[in-house]
C-alpha cells in the first residue's frame, strides 16, 4: 500500500517553481510574499534553505529556513489548501528538522497565527513550545503571533521524536 507521504518528494525550491509558490501564497495569505522577496531569499544560499513538496511536477507546499548561528528560524511553511490535512506540512517540517543539525542548528523557532490551530498542532507534535506573543504581528489582520521554540534538535532524543513521526507516516498493513 502506498501513501501520499510516499509519493510526495521534498526537494530544493527552484526558481522555475516560483509561479506555483506564488499561486499558493495568494490563496493562503492576505499579504503574500512577492516574487522578488522569494528571489532574494533563494539567493542567500549560505544562510537560507528553501524546499518544495512536490507530487510529480505539482508543487503542493514549500518551506523556508533562515540560519542564524545555532538557531534556525522557520520563515515559511505553507501547504496548498487543496493538499492541507494530508501530511504535506509534516513532511516539510520533518525535512527541515532533519536538515538543521548538519547546518549547525541546535534550536528552531517560528511565529504562527494565534488562530491557526492545524499549524499549532503540527508544531506541538514536533516539540515546539510557546514562549511569547507578538501583539498585532500580522498587520494586515491585526492578529497576534505565538512565538514558539524547540531546543536541542541535534540531540538523540529529538532524533527519536522525528523517527516516531516518520514511522507514523508509513501505512500500516
Amino acid at each position: 500500500m502506498t501513501s501520499l507521504a510516499d509519493a510526495v518528494r521534498v526537494v530544493p525550491l527552484r526558481r522555475r517553481q516560483l509561479r506555483s509558490v506564488l499561486r499558493i501564497e495568494e490563496e493562503c495569505y492576505p499579504r503574500p510574499w512577492s516574487a522578488s522577496l522569494f528571489l532574494t531569499e533563494l539567493s542567500q544560499r549560505s544562510v537560507r534553505r528553501y524546499t518544495a513538496a512536490t507530487l510529480g511536477p505539482l508543487v503542493v507546499g514549500y518551506a523556508g529556513l533562515m540560519v542564524v548561528l545555532e538557531e534556525g528560524h522557520v520563515t515559511t511553511l505553507t501547504v496548498d489548501p487543496v493538499w492541507q490535512g494530508r501530511q504535506v506540512g509534516t513532511l516539510l517540517l520533518l525535512d527541515m528538522a532533519r536538515a538543521a543539525p548538519p547546518l549547525g542548528i541546535r534550536h528552531l523557532t517560528l511565529e504562527v497565527r494565534v488562530g491557526n490551530e492545524p499549524a499549532l498542532a503540527l508544531y506541538r507534535r514536533f516539540g515546539f513550545a510557546p514562549v511569547g506573543i507578538r501583539k498585532n504581528y500580522y498587520a494586515e489582520t491585526g492578529e497576534d503571533a505565538i512565538v514558539m521554540w524547540v531546543h536541542d534538535v541535534d540531540s538523540d532524543a529529538y532524533g527519536a521524536r522525528l523517527g516516531s513521526i516518520e514511522a507514523s507516516l508509513v501505512p500500516q498493513p
